[in-house]
C-alpha cells in the first residue's frame, strides 16, 4: 500500500474539514510500521544563567525606553524574583517543592508607551523565548477564534523546538483589558469569562500536550513522526515556570477607583479629564476594582505585580527620537543609507516629529506615522538621483513636497542645507572642546558648501582647515573682552588669517 504523502495528507484533511466542520479531530495509524526500536532524539541541553541584579534591568531598559521608571523598577524586580527562584531549583531540586507565588504582571497604560517593547527588551537580554498575542484572538474552547494553549506551543517554536527552554520563556498578551466581562452578558461569554478560565489554567501549573487536535499542522507533524519513528511521542510543555504579562489601556478604569476613593469634583458627573489625573487615578488600582471592572477574581489573584505607566509627552516624544537606541530615526538612516545615502536630521526637525506625533494620541507608534509620512516620497525619489547626503529639516517635515522639490531642482540649495547642519555639528564640538561659541553666517555656510562640493570633502573638513588657528587666536580675544560668542562670516573663510590677526588687534583696544 502506498503511504500518502505530505501534502496529501494536508489536501485531504482540509477536504475533509470543510465537509465535516471544524469539530472533527483525526488520528492516525501507519500500515507498514515496523515493530523495531525508533531512534532516541535527545533533548537539547538548555544552560539558563541569570546573575542580573534589578538595577542592572533598569539601566538596560534606560537605553532604550525613555520615561516609566516606577514601571522600569517593578518590572526588573519581578523579573529578578521569579527568575533567581528558577536558578535556585535548578541548583537544589528541592526548591521546586516548595510553595511559590509565580510574579504574573499586568501593565496598565496607553498605547505606544513601551509596555511590550520593555518586555521583548527584558526576554532578549536574559536570552528566553517571548511570545507576543493579542487577548481578543482567543475564545474559549470550542468555539470560533484562537485557543490560548497555542500560546504555550508558540514558545516552543520561538526556543527552536527546546522544550527545556521554552518553559523559562515569557508570553505577552496585549489588550486583555478587551476580555474582561461585560455587566451585560447573558448567557456564555466565549470571549470574556471563558478565555480568563483558560488563562488562568495556563498562569497555574499545568502541562499542555505540543500535538494541539484541533490544528491540521500539529496533526501532520504526528504523521510525520510516525512514519519517521514508528510510533507517536507525547510532548509535554509544563507551565509552572513560564511568566505571564498582560496589558491594556482600561479606558473608564480610573472612574471605578475614582468612586471608590470617595474623590468626586464638585458638581454632578464632574469628568476626569486631564491625562496626569487619570495616571493618578491608576496608581491606587486594587484588585476589587479590577474585579468590578470584569475580571474572574482567580485571574486577577494570579497576576500580583500591577504596574501603571504614564502618557508620553511631546518632550518625552523628542527624547525617543534623540536619546533612545531603538530610536525610529537610526532605522530610516539605515533605509537610506542602503542605496548610498546619508539622511541628517536637525534638531529642530526631531522636536517637529515629536510634535505632530503627540497631535496623533497614540504615544512612540506615531513616530513611525509621521516619519512615514514624510520621508515616503524621498525614498522613492533619492535613490535615482545623485544626491549622497540631504537633511531633514523642520521644513522638510512641515512641507515635504515643497523642500523635495527644492533639494530635486536645485542641487546647490541642498548643498547649503547640508553644510549649514553640518557646520552646528562643528560648532558644538568646537564649543564642547573650547568652551567658546561659534556661529555661521548665511555668506559663510554658502562659501563653505562650495569649497567642499569642488574639493569633494565634508564641509567640516573645510571648517577644521580655515579655522586651525582660531582656538587659540578666539581665546586670546576672550582673555582680552571676556567676549564667548563669535560669528563666522564670509570674509573669515576667504581671509582666515588675516581676520583673525585684525580681531586680536582690535580687542587690545576693546580692553
Amino acid at each position: 500500500m502506498r503511504i500518502p504523502t505530505f501534502e496529501e495528507l494536508q489536501k485531504d484533511l482540509e477536504e475533509l474539514r470543510k465537509k465535516y466542520g471544524g469539530t472533527i479531530h483525526f488520528g492516525f495509524i501507519h500500515p507498514g510500521a515496523a515493530p523495531s526500536e525508533p531512534e532516541e532524539e535527545k533533548e537539547k541541553p538548555v544552560k539558563l544563567e541569570f546573575n542580573l541584579k534589578p538595577k542592572d534591568i533598569k539601566e538596560y531598559l534606560d537605553r532604550f525606553v525613555i520615561k516609566q521608571d516606577e514601571a522600569k523598577k517593578a518590572l526588573a524586580i519581578a523579573i529578578c524574583d521569579h527568575y533567581n527562584h528558577i536558578m535556585e531549583c535548578e541548583r537544589n531540586p528541592k526548591a521546586r517543592e516548595e510553595e511559590y507565588t509565580k510574579p504574573n504582571i499586568l501593565i496598565i497604560g496607553p498605547t505606544g508607551v513601551g509596555k511590550t517593547y520593555m518586555v521583548r527588551l527584558i526576554a532578549k537580554l536574559i536570552g528566553v523565548p517571548f511570545v507576543k498575542a493579542d487577548a481578543t484572538k482567543f475564545s474559549e474552547t470550542g468555539y470560533v477564534g484562537g485557543n490560548v494553549e497555542d500560546l504555550v506551543r508558540d514558545l516552543v517554536v520561538q526556543a527552536d523546538g527546546n522544550i527545556k527552554l521554552a518553559e523559562y520563556g515569557i508570553i505577552y498578551l496585549d489588550e486583555i483589558d478587551k476580555i474582561a466581562t461585560a455587566p451585560n452578558i447573558i448567557g456564555r461569554d466565549v470571549s470574556g469569562r471563558g478565555v480568563q478560565v483558560n488563562l488562568l489554567k495556563l498562569m497555574e501549573e499545568t502541562e499542555i500536550d505540543l500535538s494541539a487536535l484541533h490544528d491540521v499542522a500539529s496533526q501532520l507533524r504526528a504523521v510525520a513522526e510516525f512514519q519517521r519513528k514508528g510510533k507517536i511521542e507525547r510532548q509535554i510543555v509544563n507551565t509552572k515556570h513560564i511568566l505571564f504579562i498582560v496589558s491594556g489601556a482600561f479606558p473608564g478604569l480610573e472612574d471605578i477607583i475614582k468612586r471608590r476613593l470617595n474623590k468626586r469634583g464638585i458638581g454632578f458627573g464632574a469628568d476626569i479629564k486631564s491625562k496626569a489625573e487619570r495616571f493618578e487615578y491608576l496608581k491606587h488600582v486594587t484588585a476589587q476594582d479590577l474585579i468590578e471592572y470584569g475580571f474572574e477574581p482567580e485571574f486577577v489573584g494570579r497576576l500580583p505585580v500591577r504596574i501603571v505607566c504614564e502618557e508620553l509627552t511631546e518632550e518625552d516624544l523628542y527624547e525617543i527620537l534623540k536619546r533612545s537606541e531603538g530610536s525610529i530615526i537610526k532605522q530610516y538612516q539605515r533605509s537610506f543609507r542602503a542605496y548610498g545615502i546619508e539622511a541628517i536630521f536637525s534638531d529642530e526637525a526631531l522636536r517637529e516629529i515629536a510634535r505632530q506625533a503627540h497631535k496623533e494620541g497614540t504615544g512612540a507608534r506615531a513616530l513611525v506615522t509621521v516619519c512615514e509620512r514624510v520621508l515616503r516620497d524621498y525614498k522613492f525619489e533619492l535613490p535615482s538621483t545623485d544626491i549622497k547626503r540631504f537633511v531633514v529639516t523642520e521644513e522638510v517635515v512641515r512641507d515635504p513636497e515643497g523642500e523635495l522639490r527644492k533639494i530635486l531642482s536645485d542641487p546647490e540649495y541642498n548643498e547649503m542645507m547640508v553644510a549649514r547642519e553640518l557646520l552646528k555639528e562643528y560648532s558644538a564640538e568646537f564649543a564642547h572642546k573650547h568652551n567658546i561659541s561659534i556661529k555661521f553666517d548665511d555668506e559663510a555656510v554658502r562659501k563653505i558648501a562650495k569649497l567642499a562640493s569642488q574639493r569633494g570633502v565634508d564641509p567640516r573638513e573645510i571648517c577644521r582647515e580655515i579655522l586651525r588657528d582660531y582656538e587659540y587666536g578666539l581665546n586670546l580675544i576672550k582673555k582680552n573682552t571676556g567676549r564667548s560668542e563669535f560669528v563666522i562670516t564670509g570674509e573669515v573663510v576667504d581671509d582666515p588669517d588675516g581676520t583673525l590677526e585684525r580681531w586680536i588687534k582690535e580687542s587690545y583696544s576693546e580692553r
